[in-house]
């Protein structure tokens, strides 16, 4: 295995990393900063307010983007294995 195939790997991971982190850390982002606009706006600052729809919207973001981001998981294992078994075999 060459330099060039660890870092092929090293870029691989961290691909996947930003592609299974970054849907629910985008939803509660957003969530958060939509919640935090309504307290500011009402003056009403409870903090079950701030938790609970971004934990909901968490919640629906895992559930719908469940099968791709297994999908993606699952594939960069099978290419990990891949190269494993490459590399056993040299």
């Amino acid at each position: 295995m060459t330099e060039g195939d660890v870092a092929a790997v090293l870029r691989d991971g961290l691909v996947v990393t930003l592609k299974l982190a970054g849907p629910p850390l985008v939803i509660g982002l957003v969530v958060g900063a939509l919640v935090s606009l309504l307290q500011a706006v009402t003056q009403l600052h409870e903090a079950t307010l701030a938790f609970v729809p971004k934990a909901l919207a968490l919640a629906l973001a895992l559930a719908l983007a469940g099968p791709f981001m297994f999908a993606t998981l699952q594939g960069y294992a099978h290419r990990i294995a891949d190269h494993i078994v490459a590399v056993g075999g040299s």
